[in-house]
């Protein structure tokens, strides 16, 4: 009989778990997401900056793995789990498992505020960018044609909450943005009243990296104009007017959420299961704790096992694959009954976009900046995006933007069904 591997979440660690079972015969193989395409979370903003098509970043998953006759898609989302049976119960049905893998990811973290949750603009996946694109080039539209000054000012306003890679990067791209584009498409605004704004609570940006690129994110992003605002939290976001820690209060219309994120809420395992962040406690294995045949991979598991990481890994897309490789390799080694490998991370570095050519890059061993981490950056973040057509589009798109200094995407869309004279 072939092992059933139900799989939810079709992110990094999902894929990868895929990708390597997919040949093994021994395995039958059912992916679950709310989405029916994989995207790549780590040029969201782009997609939100009107940079780029979410298609370049996006590959639908039945045509991913449409060759791969043991592997399976139910579009759907996770409702509950029922350990005991080995099932879970989706909004589109009941699936049986041998191997459940819980591959989730994360959701903003809004730390409790509650009109931050609901008036804050998030980031996370491709409605998010979309929704965000859209309402920068409304907000832009509005300041375009209005008269009043101070309401013109809060309208031009944009305030980024969180000074990781996510919100530099964001940030960086927006200032350019202002730079190239606004001035000549919007005439009509006084850029002087424009003023973008990252906050972030701790002392320094981007700051799980070296001293060499903090300095350099905030040097670079002040050159551009963006006002930074550190040891500063978001405390409340009230009738427009973002309210920090500091006691400083910002009037906008546009808060960008990238400050924090938090592990989804999965019903039906032990309380045990679940750790801080409500991230899964999984163990070297990644086996979620208290559990039989339940497994968890990427953002949304928790292992303190290994010794160099007693806090758990960092919440990064390597983290994701290598756990989706290992736990594939686990689960062949058991149907051949050999000892299973812990789970080691192997840290390749991380790296974020400050600006257009200048970038920076913090590897094992050494760091380094400008250009050629710029171009490094750009290489890294082709090769693991899904399908050749996505990987020749976007360097293509990359090459014209980058000479250009002017996307032509900046489109108002209103995906809504219009029911008037049976119309849609």
């Amino acid at each position: 009989m072939k092992k059933h591997v139900l799989i939810v979440g079709g992110g990094f660690a999902g894929i990868n778990l895929i990708k390597s079972l997919r040949n093994d015969k021994r395995f039958r193989i059912t992916l679950v997401d709310k989405n029916n395409y994989h995207f790549f979370p780590p040029l969201i903003y782009q997609v939100a900056t009107s940079f780029i098509e979410a298609s370049n970043i996006s590959y639908p998953f039945r045509k991913l793995f449409s060759n791969n006759k043991n592997v399976k898609f139910r579009m759907g989302n996770l409702i509950r789990i029922y350990t005991q049976d080995k099932t879970i119960e989706t909004d589109t049905g009941i699936l049986a498992y041998d191997y459940l893998v819980l591959a989730l990811g994360t959701e903003s973290n809004f730390f409790g505020i509650e009109n931050v949750r609901k008036h804050a603009l998030p980031m996370k996946n491709i409605e998010e960018a979309l929704y965000l694109r859209n309402h920068i080039l409304l907000t832009f539209e509005k300041a375009a044609r209005n008269k009043d000054i101070k309401q013109a000012e809060k309208l031009q306003n944009i305030v980024i909450a969180g000074g990781g890679p996510t919100g530099v990067e964001l940030a960086g791209m927006l200032a350019e943005m202002g730079k190239y584009i606004a001035q000549k498409e919007y005439p009509e605004i006084k850029l002087g009243l424009s003023h973008l704004y990252l906050v972030d609570a701790l002392p320094s940006l981007l700051s799980p990296m070296s001293n060499m690129a903090k300095e350099t994110a905030y040097n670079k992003l002040k050159e551009l104009g963006v006002k930074i605002i550190l040891n500063g939290a978001v405390k409340d976001y009230v009738d427009g007017k973002v309210i920090l820690s500091n006691g400083e209060t910002i009037e906008t219309e546009t808060l960008i959420w990238t400050s924090g994120v938090i592990g989804r809420e999965v019903q039906g395992l032990p309380e045990k299961s679940i750790g801080k962040g409500k991230r899964l406690l999984v163990d070297a294995y990644n086996k979620v704790n208290e559990t039989e045949n339940v497994y968890a991979l990427g953002d949304i598991c928790l292992m303190l096992s290994e010794e160099k990481y007693p806090n758990g890994h960092p919440q990064l897309a390597q983290v994701a694959i290598q756990q989706g490789k290992n736990l594939a390799a686990n689960f062949k080694r058991i149907e051949d009954e050999k000892v299973l490998e812990p789970f080691q991370y192997n840290d390749k570095g991380s790296m974020a976009i400050i600006s257009k050519y200048n970038a920076v890059v913090d590897l094992p061993k050494y760091s380094f900046k400008g250009f050629a981490a710029w171009l490094t950056w750009l290489f890294i973040h082709i090769i693991p995006l899904v399908g050749f057509k996505n990987k020749i589009q976007l360097a293509f798109d990359w090459f014209r933007l980058f000479i250009t200094n002017n996307p032509s995407i900046r489109l108002i869309l209103y995906p809504k069904r219009n029911t008037e004279n049976g119309s849609s």
